[in-house]
């Protein structure tokens, strides 16, 4: 596709949370949460003529490599929200990308990403094959207090529980959504801190992709008031997440 007329630099789109979407306290949900942060990427993406469609002519795609997501507070049921969002940095295979979500002129939500640009056919990540040049990039707008990084995965940690990868987790890419990731371990830990917002930030870390059938089990631990979870295949780590706890 081309690039759109509408096309800009700094992007904004605005979201209705619907009841789906939300915890029993009426508050969005975090898995939901990054799905809207990904989904306003994706349509920036798209005015930009990166979307999917246009990768797959080259059989690339985006793939999430880290995610750092820090809360004030989560929006409830019936508010609008916008997501804007912007690029830090775009070059060979990686991209740095901003979110910030805002009700009214409130901030309450800010994330930076880490993008790679993964060939579908190889399964193995490559340069982009197409022009960026007109995405402006903004590398001191900074959307987060800290920036995402490598979780610690040397620290003593225990069998949560395993899991096959099943159809529902998969996405376009054909391998387990990151989301799901993120839904499996919270899933596994005490709601009530939860639903009390009590979740400050957490980083996510990708580094392996999982497919239908996968068999993984989840290590989990705490460490002063972070949680932190493995997903692991085979004894190798596919995903890793830390939650900072207030």
């Amino acid at each position: 596709m081309p690039i759109s007329p509408d096309f800009t630099s700094v992007y904004s789109h605005q979201w209705e949370i619907n009841f789906v979407q939300c915890t029993p306290n009426g508050l969005l949900r975090h898995t939901e949460l990054c799905n809207l942060l990904q989904l306003t990427a994706g349509y920036h993406a798209e005015l930009g003529g990166l979307s999917f469609t246009d990768m797959q002519e080259h059989d690339q795609a985006w793939v999430l490599s880290r995610m750092r997501v820090e809360i004030d507070q989560l929006p409830k049921w019936r508010d609008t929200v916008t997501v804007k969002t912007w690029i830090y940095d775009l070059q060979g295979s990686r991209s740095i990308r901003a979110l910030e979500m805002y009700v009214g002129d409130k901030k309450i939500v800010g994330s930076v990403t880490y993008w790679a640009v993964f060939n579908t056919k190889l399964r193995k990540a490559e340069a982009l094959a197409l022009p960026h040049e007109h995405f402006e990039k903004y590398p001191e707008r900074e959307s987060t207090a800290e920036s995402f990084k490598k979780v610690n995965l040397t620290r003593e940690a225990t069998l949560h529980s395993e899991r096959k990868v099943v159809l529902s987790d998969l996405d376009i890419v054909n391998h387990a959504n990151n989301v799901k990731y993120l839904e499996w371990c919270l899933d596994g830990i005490d709601h009530k801190p939860i639903l009390r917002q009590q979740l400050q930030s957490f980083d996510m870390n990708f580094m392996r992709e999982l497919k239908l059938g996968d068999a993984v089990q989840l290590y989990h631990g705490v460490d002063d008031k972070q949680t932190f979870f493995s997903i692991n295949k085979e004894d190798k780590a596919c995903f890793a997440l830390e939650l900072n706890w207030k």
